[in-house]
C-alpha cells in the first residue's frame, strides 16, 4: 500500500524499524515502529549463537569464497585475517531481521519516550559538555548544534546503547542468510575498507544487529561518504571520538539538503473548515499560501517563510498539527519515519530551550495493529474505495482511501485510521 521510499542512495536497509541510523528503509515507520534509538541494545553473546541453519553452503564455506571475492576487489590478505579470522554465524540476527512486530506504539507514546525529561536534561548536559566541538561543526556545515546532539541523544541516548553487535558478523551473517544478502555483502566489503583504511580496529567496530554503526549509526556505505575526522587526527571515528561524531553527523544533514537559518518546521494551528486532505508530505505550498489559507503558529505568529512546506497531522484532526519544511525532510533522509523527525526536531528545541508541543495527543485512541491494517484496506476496497493490494502499511493510497470514507460518515476526513474506524468501516 505505501511503496518503500528510497531516501537517497544510501537508504537502502536491512531493518523495518529495529535500529536506527542514516540507512534505513521507509518501511512501515510511519505507524511510529520505535526508530532505533528507542531499541533495547541487543546483547552480543546468547545461546542461540551455536547452530547455524542447514544450507547448501556452510557459512563457513560461504566465508571462504567471499575472502576470495573480496580479495579479488582489492581487500588486501592482511586485511582479510584481522577482519574475518574466527567471524561467527550469528542466528540472533537473522531472528531480528525478520521479525515483524504486529503491534506498534501510537506516536505519542514513542514521543513520550524519544523526548523524555532525562533526555532533554541530558541533551543539555551534552551540549554544554561539548559546546565548542558542537558550534565549530555548525559553523562548517550549517547545522545547529542543537540538531547534531538531538541526533546523537535518539541514535544512541548520547553513545548509551549504540550496540555491541561485531558488525563485521552481524553484515555476514546477512549477506549468508538474510533477506537482502546482496545489499549486506556490499556493506561488508564496505566495511573492510573502512578497517583497511585504518580508521577503526575490526574489534571496536561495533553497533546494532542490522550493521549500524557508533554513536549516531552510520552503516558501512554511509560511512565511506559521509564520516569525517572532526578531531584532525587522521581518522573517522565515529565509536570513540565526539568531535568525528559531530562532524559526520552535520556532515550527512548538510548532503541531504539541510538549509542554514530555517527551521525544521513550527506548530500551527488549523482554520474552521480546513481540507485535510493536503496533510501529506508531498503536498507543499510556500508559508504564504498556507497563510492565506489560515494556517496560523500556535502562537499567533508568523510563519517561517518557506518557499516549499507541508502540512502534517501525524495523529489526525484532534492532535497537533505543524508547517514543516525543507530541513525536515533532511532529517527523513536520515530516517524516513515522521515520528523520527518530530522527534528530532522538538529535542532539538527543547535542548535549545525554545519549547516543546503544545496540542495534545489523542491518547485514549488505540491505533491499529499489523493485521487490522490489512483489515481495513479489505474493507475499503470492498466499500469502492480503492487503496491497493492489502499489506498492511498505512502508506499514502491507504490514508487517501480513509479520507473518502471519513467524508461519507460526516467526520473530519483527517486519514487517521483508529480502531473505532475501523469498526464503523465494518460495520
Amino acid at each position: 500500500m505505501q511503496r518503500m521510499t528510497l531516501t537517497c542512495c544510501l537508504t537502502l536497509a536491512l531493518l523495518a524499524g529495529c535500529q536506527s541510523g542514516p540507512a534505513r528503509e521507509a518501511s512501515a515507520a510511519d505507524q511510529t515502529t520505535a526508530p532505533p534509538g528507542e531499541a533495547a541494545t541487543e546483547a552480543s553473546s546468547d545461546a542461540s549463537d551455536a547452530r547455524e541453519p542447514a544450507t547448501a553452503e556452510s557459512f563457513t564455506a560461504w566465508l571462504a569464497r567471499f575472502r576470495r571475492e573480496a580479495r579479488g576487489e582489492g581487500i588486501s590478505s592482511a586485511t582479510l585475517a584481522r577482519a574475518l579470522d574466527g567471524v561467527r554465524y550469528r542466528p540472533r540476527v537473522i531472528e531480528l531481521d525478520r521479525s515483524q512486530p504486529e503491534f506498534v506504539r501510537p506516536i505519542w507514546q514513542y514521543l513520550d519516550s524519544a523526548v523524555s525529561a532525562q533526555r532533554v536534561t541530558t541533551g543539555r548536559a551534552r551540549l554544554a559538555e561539548h559546546r565548542d566541538t558542537a558550534r565549530r561543526m555548525e559553523q562548517r556545515y550549517g547545522v545547529p548544534a542543537e540538531v547534531i546532539v538531538a541526533i546523537w541523544g535518539i541514535e544512541s541516548n548520547y553513545g548509551g546503547n549504540f550496540g555491541d553487535f561485531s558488525t563485521l558478523e552481524a553484515l555476514a551473517t546477512l549477506a549468508y542468510d538474510g533477506r537482502r544478502s546482496d545489499f549486506a555483502r556490499g556493506e561488508l566489503l564496505a566495511a573492510l575498507r573502512i578497517i583497511e583504511a585504518g580508521d577503526i580496529a575490526p574489534e571496536r567496530m561495533l553497533g546494532s544487529w542490522a550493521g549500524a554503526m557508533g554513536h549516531t549509526q552510520f552503516i558501512p556505505s554511509s560511512f565511506e561518504a559521509y564520516a569525517k575526522d572532526g578531531d584532525g587526527d587522521g581518522r573517522r571515528d565515529i565509536w570513540g571520538s565526539i568531535p568525528d561524531v559531530m562532524a559526520s553527523t552535520a556532515h550527512y544533514l548538510a548532503q541531504a539538503g539541510w538549509r542554514e537559518g530555517e527551521p525544521w518546521g513550527v506548530e500551527v494551528t488549523l482554520p474552521e473548515g480546513f481540507d485535510y486532505a493536503q496533510t501529506e508530505l508531498s503536498n507543499r505550498r510556500s508559508s504564504a499560501a498556507w497563510s492565506a489559507q489560515g494556517v496560523r503558529t500556535v502562537d499567533d505568529g508568523a510563519l517561517p517563510a518557506y518557499d516549499e512546506a507541508a502540512v502534517i497531522v501525524p495523529a489526525g484532526a484532534r492532535g497537533p498539527a505543524f508547517l514543516v519544511g525543507p530541513n525536515f525532510r533532511a532529517i527523513l533522509r536520515y530516517n524516513n519515519a515522521t515520528s523520527y523527525a518530530l522527534a528530532v526536531g522538538s529535542l532539538a528545541d527543547e535542548i535549545a530551550g525554545r519549547g516543546g508541543i503544545v496540542g495534545g495527543w489523542p491518547r485514549e485512541e488505540q491505533p491499529l495493529s499489523r493485521s487490522q491494517v490489512r483489515e481495513m484496506q479489505q474493507a475499503l476496497n470492498a466499500r469502492g474505495f480503492e487503496v491497493g493490494t492489502p499489506d498492511g502499511i498505512m502508506g499514502p493510497n491507504t490514508r487517501r482511501g480513509v479520507r473518502e470514507f471519513q467524508a461519507t460518515i460526516g467526520t473530519p476526513p483527517d486519514g487517521f485510521a483508529t480502531r473505532n474506524l475501523l469498526e464503523r468501516l465494518q460495520r
